[in-house]
């Protein structure tokens, strides 16, 4: 889909490609239901994508996620990876010409890449594990702007529908899902990260002992008009589906729900009334 090009051992990506690429598939993507979203198949070059397979840190003696909502899920940011094309392709995919590829697709301008990866990077899922369906925290903690998008690209070769492990697209009321996606080496997903954009990958690995289900993840953000107080902040709020034993997580750092029905102007003005009382 997208191709790459070696410019004295280091791959970039071609500026013009990516828009003409993410222009011709803009319609699918704003049309996707339950919410904008499009899944991909052989997005980048499979022998890229098994490189950065190979460039997997090591899990040994490793924290990872171990609670009812995500469970033995591992993240790794780039510069864990001792592989030059780990990093490469990382930090290609928060260039200007892979985000032009996004812009075009989605309509969004003035999208910034993560160069923290905060929550992003290279993730792994061993088997029992899971991902619980939530909608993100919508804005980064430390540059200050909102979440608008994923992208997920998935590394697992011979990825047999028995081993599970599908992403899951749930409709904004939390009803149904309405989108499911087998993790497929070589197959990316794009989709708007909006408050009731609820996704996860919530039944069990069932893959071997001896694998794991392995994805890219990256995030990207726009300014927030009004500044970064303007906007509620909040973390991932996982959800329970329909008929199962789910255990939901409501937001901690929900603020007041007025907050999210009246001007922010007005809002900070009522909470300094309220602090001379």
């Amino acid at each position: 889909m997208l191709n790459v090009k070696d410019v004295s051992g280091y791959i970039s990506f071609d500026e013009a490609e990516c828009r003409a690429v993410g222009k011709s598939r803009a319609g699918e993507y704003t049309a996707a239901k339950p919410y904008p979203s499009i899944v991909i198949d052989d997005f980048l070059p499979i022998g890229l994508l098994r490189q950065v397979h190979a460039g997997y840190p090591s899990s040994a003696e490793r924290g990872f996620f171990n609670n009812d909502q995500e469970r033995l899920k591992y993240q790794y940011s780039p510069d864990e990876s001792s592989s030059p094309v780990v990093r490469n392709l990382l930090a290609e995919l928060n260039g200007r010409a892979f985000i032009g590829f996004l812009e075009e697709l989605t309509g969004i301008k003035g999208l910034v890449g993560d160069p923290y990866f905060h929550g992003g990077g290279l993730h792994e899922t061993k088997r029992g594990g899971h991902l619980g369906v939530h909608a993100d925290f919508n804005v980064h903690p430390d540059i200050k702007l909102q979440r608008r998008l994923n992208l997920l690209v998935y590394l697992n070769d011979d990825w047999s529908p028995d081993y599970k492990g599908e992403l899951e697209l749930w409709d904004t009321r939390m009803k149904a899902c309405q989108v499911s996606v087998a993790p497929i080496m070589g197959r990316a997903v794009v989709f708007a990260t909006d408050l009731d954009s609820y996704h996860g990958q919530p039944d069990p690995v069932d893959c071997p002992p001896d694998r794991s289900r392995r994805s890219i993840a990256t995030y990207y953000y726009t300014a927030i008009a009004d500044g970064y107080n303007s906007v509620s902040h909040k973390t991932t709020n996982f959800r329970a589906r329909p008929g199962t034993a789910d255990v939901p997580v409501a937001n901690p750092q929900r603020d007041n729900p007025f907050k999210d029905w009246v001007p922010p102007k007005l809002y900070r003005y009522a909470k300094q009334l309220a602090s001379r009382r």
